[in-house]
């Protein structure tokens, strides 16, 4: 083994990256072709879907993604009627976002797909194999928030 070549296909942070983003792609088919969303879009109905209300500072957190996204995300669900703005009491720079009964709907259309892409995913691994890349998973998230503090 070469310490001078960094062999990008044995690299775990690569081969984590490579997997997340072909999981992510193939997701993204089934969703964009059954709602029309972009990823952004895709990311904020379900995190409001989850959770009920949110801010677009908690949604970005969340998701992992840039403001800009976000609020792109946000005007768009908007534009379609999926989600509400409403003014937070204490801080008017402050919007709680809530999906609408034509948001709710589109979720719940979605919720059964996402979850049968996932079976898709588990079964690939089997469950012993799950239970293990789970916990793997788990760890790993553990380690690398130790390291953020």
């Amino acid at each position: 083994m070469n310490d001078k070549i960094l062999e990008l296909e044995s690299f775990l942070p690569y081969r984590l990256y490579r997997l997340a983003d072909l999981v992510s792609r193939e997701f993204a088919a089934v969703y964009k072709d059954r709602l029309g969303l972009t990823r952004p879009e895709w990311r904020v109905l379900a995190g409001l879907g989850q959770h009920g209300s949110l801010t677009a500072k908690t949604l970005g957190e969340q998701s992992a993604m840039h403001k800009t996204k976000v609020s792109r995300a946000v005007a768009e669900l908007e534009r379609r009627r999926w989600l509400s703005r409403t003014p937070d009491e204490n801080d008017r720079r402050i919007e709680h976002l809530t999906l609408t009964k034509a948001g709710l709907a589109a979720y719940g259309e979605m919720v059964p797909l996402a979850k049968a892409f996932e079976r898709r995913l588990s079964q690939a691994m089997g469950a012993a194999r799950l239970a293990e890349f789970d916990y793997g998973l788990e760890r790993l998230e553990e380690f690398m928030r130790e390291g953020e503090e």
